[in-house]
């Protein structure tokens, strides 16, 4: 099902969409789908888990979980398409890189686990040029998982 968010784009963004607004690819693409995007607002991305993710080999072979610091990037991608969608609807040049400049209040409240659906609530919490500071949160079903503050540079 096509729809029109408050963005004007239309969703849901699918990888191809996903790969024309952040530069990063496998192994290292962490979402999968845009489903809810209000530029300079909000955004809610979603990573299917899978057993066949690379990091599952050693983290652990016999109890796989999905390492937070990959669920914190899973967010911090899912901000680099709200900056970017954001920032090209004004016919800007689009960035080239969203860098991570600090993490704070990171919470990791449960394991994600093969076969779980992760989903990627982002949210501004301020933005000045080229300075963004976000609020994620990750939720497997309706029970959080993670979530943390972090603020980027826009380059």
């Amino acid at each position: 099902m096509t729809e029109i968010d408050c963005s004007g784009i239309k969703l849901p963004l699918g990888i191809n969409e996903i790969k024309r607004l952040i530069p990063h690819r496998a192994p290292f693409l962490l979402i999968d789908k845009v489903t809810e995007l209000c530029l300079y607002k909000s955004c809610t991305a979603y990573k299917a888990i899978s057993y066949n993710e690379l990091f599952f080999q050693g983290h652990f072979p016999e109890h796989p979980v999905m390492p937070g610091v990959l669920i914190i990037e899973a967010m911090a991608q899912t901000a680099g398409v709200l900056a970017i969608a954001s920032i090209s609807s004004q016919n800007i040049d689009a960035p080239k890189a969203v860098l991570f400049a600090s993490i704070a209040n990171v919470r990791f409240r449960r394991e994600v686990v093969p076969g779980d659906m992760l989903r990627l609530n982002v949210s501004v919490l301020q933005q000045r040029s080229k300075i963004w500071k976000f609020k994620a949160e990750a939720y497997v079903g309706d029970k959080i998982s993670d979530e943390a503050e972090f603020t980027a540079m826009i380059s």
